[in-house]
């Protein structure tokens, strides 16, 4: 592209040109064409690996960092934050400088971070590397478009499908390493791992995948980068510490209320601007929004199901809480009840428990996440090849379907190990269906130019509708907390008075609500996905549009 070219706004006839014919691996063979697809695939599960070995470790993290408490949730929350705000600066920027460029320097800043999570002793730090760690949330939001410019037409929409549901790494591998490497060695252990990972993933990328050609002839609008990435970080602020700070507080809802004032000035700022982040008028288009609307009720869906399986089926059953608030009684009365006591004693609970099994982390990974995340991982590639059949808008359908039904199995039917695989089987397929197909949607309804901003934009609000489904989750488990007393059969004598509650453990009734509102996202995002019109014709890899 000559460097003597005048800028043009994205929106022009040359922003929605098609790209350059040599950009692809047309000719290449299948070998070459598949180990490009694995590299990037494997580089693009950095994030979604440590999420699934990190975030569940957290009660194993808080004792090396004295007095952090319940702030060991920020461990979380600061990786959504950092990773929901450069997401869509990432793909701007990988429109301007290269999309390669771009996944490689998400992955230094993820091995810096990593590095400095595993040998500080410092809080402070620790969070400071989990923030450059966060920067690799951006990979496969620019992998689509890596892959939009150098796959041959065919390869792209199954390829894309494959993006975030991974080749197992974080799916199949990570639950059961990371319960492995937590029972054998420290936590510390853990980042080891990422990082040796990565330094793995980060050559093969240079030698193996080629850049794209692709370049946006336009400056980055840092003001309006600006307004964008502060804005979604204020708005993921609240609603990941609402429940702690008290939704309706005023110094809670200034947060709220300031990231959207600045996402509303964003909105401003860039319908003036002569080279704005994006079109606008693409951006509020039926065929962009309607596929935004549709994601947003489904990562509503996996924000509530993310957080909620874990911990049911990680709590213990009936016997295994009696047996625990027994001892806990008899070690906390001060000698006035003794185990000699503990068979005429009867703990009686406020609602009954159907749902846990007392398993462990790894225990988790083997009764759910190697199901959903297996599944997922065959129903990714298989909807983004139904795609390039019969278009990515049928995938939509068939995931918000099966989002919906998972979660009314969850919600209404007993949980025993075998329950748990057969409704995580019947999530993975939506999971699966619905990172094909949204992707693949955006591909079709946007220029080559504006893909790494557009599907920068549903980064943004995945993020948000997780988070937002994480914290309607969070007020129903608060409004049902579990709680017990201890009484003597046939006295009716209460022995250490009324009911107490037993810390982080929640009734039935609680996730219940939170998952039959996951149900009602699903069924909005089906009647989005029936309406669309957008998507019906097969998948073209962004022929279609440029």
């Amino acid at each position: 592209m000559s460097s003597a070219q005048a800028p043009e706004p994205p929106s022009s006839d040359t922003a929605r040109r098609p790209p350059t014919p040599t950009a692809r691996l047309e000719g290449a063979s299948r070998l070459r064409i598949f180990a490009v697809i694995a590299v990037v695939v494997l580089f693009a599960e950095i994030a979604s690996l440590q999420y699934t070995m990190v975030a569940s470790a957290a009660r194993d993290i808080s004792p090396s960092f004295p007095g952090v408490g319940a702030n060991i949730s920020w461990m979380v929350i600061i990786f959504g934050l950092v990773g929901g705000a450069t997401t869509p600066l990432f793909g701007k920027m990988s429109d301007l400088w290269g999309k390669r460029l771009m996944m490689l320097v998400s992955g230094a800043s993820f091995a810096v971070g990593t590095l400095i999570c595993a040998l500080t002793a410092s809080w402070a730090l620790f969070l400071v590397g989990r923030a450059l760690e966060a920067v690799a949330i951006t990979a496969p939001t620019v992998a689509y478009g890596l892959f939009r410019d150098i796959l041959p037409r065919r390869y792209i929409p199954a390829s894309i499908g494959v993006i975030a549901t991974g080749l197992g790494m974080s799916a199949l591998f990570a639950p059961l390493l990371g319960g492995w490497l937590l029972d054998h060695y420290s936590w510390r252990s853990l980042f080891w791992f990422m990082l040796i990972f990565v330094l793995v993933m980060l050559p093969l990328l240079v030698l193996v995948v080629p850049e794209s050609p692709l370049r946006s002839d336009q400056r980055l609008d840092v003001a309006g980068a600006l307004l964008l990435a502060v804005g979604v970080g204020l708005v993921l602020l609240y609603l990941s510490n609402g429940a702690g700070w008290g939704w309706g507080r005023p110094t809670a809802w200034g947060w709220l209320v300031g990231g959207l004032l600045l996402l509303a000035a964003f909105v401003l700022v860039e319908r003036r601007s002569s080279q704005p982040i994006m079109d606008l008028e693409l951006l509020f288009s039926p065929k962009v929004l309607l596929v935004l609307a549709a994601a947003l009720f489904a990562s509503m869906v996996i924000g509530i199901q993310g957080y909620s399986i874990p911990y049911m089926l990680q709590t213990p059953t009936h016997a295994q809480l009696t047996h625990l608030v027994l001892g806990e009684v008899v070690s906390g009365s001060g000698g006035r009840v003794t185990s000699a006591m503990a068979p005429i004693l009867h703990i009686g609970f406020n609602a009954p428990l159907a749902f846990g099994l007392g398993a462990s982390l790894l225990g988790y990974g083997l009764h759910s996440a190697v199901f959903s995340g297996g599944t997922g991982m065959l129903s990714g590639g298989g909807a983004g090849e139904w795609s390039r059949k019969v278009g990515p808008r049928l995938p939509l359908i068939g995931a918000m379907a099966t989002f919906t039904l998972s979660t009314v199995l969850y919600a209404y039917f007993s949980h025993s190990a075998w329950q748990y695989a057969l409704f995580a089987v019947v999530f993975g397929i939506g999971f699966g269906a619905f990172y094909a197909s949204a992707p693949n949607l955006i591909v079709e309804a946007v220029p080559a130019r504006q893909q790494g901003i557009s599907a920068g934009m549903l980064g943004v609000v995945n993020s948000l509708a997780t988070s937002v489904g994480t914290a309607v989750l969070t007020a129903c488990l608060a409004a049902n907390t579990l709680k017990f007393k201890v009484t003597v059969p046939g006295v009716s004598a209460k022995v250490t008075g009324g009911y107490y509650t037993v810390p982080d453990l929640y009734t039935d009734a609680g996730y219940r609500d939170g998952l039959l509102i996951a149900a009602g996202a699903g069924v909005l995002g089906l009647l989005v996905a029936i309406a669309m019109r957008h998507g019906r014709a097969p998948a073209t890899g962004g022929e279609a549009s440029g």
